[in-house]
């Protein structure tokens, strides 16, 4: 699926439709270049999930969790991990085992020590706004997409 968004608004409210559609348990990897809007996706998301506060890249803690109204998210920033061994001691394999939604920005730097994406979304700069796609790897990730697709009109 590719989208087209024109701002960081835009990025914000697509971000809230994503969420409102999420299950409560999925693995989404969030890819693209420093300042492509990768958190505000995540903003959106947990807006919708019912966070009102506020959301910052965890850009040096690694790990940002979220308690919802009805369920768990935890925000990933893996930047400046310099090994993946590192995610052993944040305990990621019991957030993977908890029933809860990992956002995960720069999952490459993570290599195999990640549990597998349902969904990728791709961010990538255009001229004027942001280009995303959208890559299920699971049944419920191609769910959501499907999901998408009826309310965006586009594929």
């Amino acid at each position: 699926m590719e989208i087209m968004l024109p701002d960081s608004e835009a990025q914000v409210d697509f971000g809230v439709r994503l969420g409102r559609l999420l299950p409560a348990h999925l693995v989404i990897y969030l890819e693209g270049d420093l300042g492509t809007g990768k958190t505000t996706l995540v903003r959106g998301i947990l807006r919708a999930l019912g966070h009102h506060g506020s959301v910052r890249s965890p850009t040096y803690t690694l790990i940002e969790p979220y308690e919802l109204p009805g369920a768990r998210a935890y925000h990933l920033d893996l930047y400046r991990l310099a090994d993946p061994e590192e995610l052993e001691y944040l305990g990621l394999r019991d957030l993977s085992a908890e029933d809860a939604l990992l956002l995960v920005e720069w999952p490459e730097r993570g290599l195999d020590a990640l549990p597998a994406p349902d969904l990728t979304i791709r961010i990538r700069y255009q001229s004027r706004g942001r280009h995303l796609t959208l890559s299920a790897s699971t049944p419920e990730g191609a769910a959501l997409v499907g999901a998408l697709c009826g309310r965006e009109g586009s594929a």
